[in-house]
């Protein structure tokens, strides 16, 4: 490709400009972005004093991880929550779908519920248990399933159904702090 400004030497630099335009219409703003292409010449280039690296320097390894450096702390300063353990922001959480230190459970404990709610239906482990008696299991099962309408009850204000499901709950809990206390005094 040949420099649009002197039409001799081989375009080197290609500038890309895009600028958001603003029409009033009388009641609503519009806005429109246009794109502007300029294909010039080392030469032209430097005349026109376009922001630019020549195409004959070359970085250093040094050079390219500084700027990688800065571009990621940059980043971090912008995603807003950030792991004071490892760093990771919020944006790199929801980009990766891993947490990067254990910390990160307790900075990103937001966002985690409703990921793991997501993936495995459940904010809660809903498998088996080593140590816990199926009927155990089934106990703890139907009581997270209480909880659960308990809380629906409430916020659709149904307060004798939330206090029906509430003493529900209280029946179930029952044997295992009774359990508890028994292991407290031995």
């Amino acid at each position: 490709m040949i420099c649009q400004n002197c039409h001799k030497n081989l375009a080197t630099v290609h500038v890309t400009e895009i600028v958001e335009i603003q029409e009033s219409d009388g009641q609503a703003q519009k806005s429109a972005k246009e794109v502007s292409e300029q294909h010039l010449c080392e030469i032209c280039a430097q005349t026109m004093d376009l922001p630019h690296t020549p195409a004959s320097e070359h970085k250093t390894m040094a050079d390219i991880w500084k700027l990688l450096q800065r571009s990621a702390q940059q980043n971090r300063q912008a995603s807003g929550i950030v792991c004071p353990d490892c760093g990771m922001t919020l944006e790199e959480f929801r980009s990766k779908g891993r947490l990067g230190c254990p910390k990160d459970y307790e900075v990103f404990s937001a966002h985690v519920g409703g990921l793991l709610e997501r993936v495995h239906g459940a904010r809660r482990h809903v498998g088996r248990l080593p140590g816990v008696s199926d009927e155990e299991l089934e106990r703890m099962n139907a009581i997270d399933a209480l909880e659960h309408d308990l809380e629906a009850a409430i916020r659709e204000e149904a307060y004798e159904r939330a206090a029906r499901l509430r003493d529900e709950i209280q029946v179930l809990k029952a044997p295992a702090e009774a359990e508890r206390e028994d292991e407290k005094r031995v």
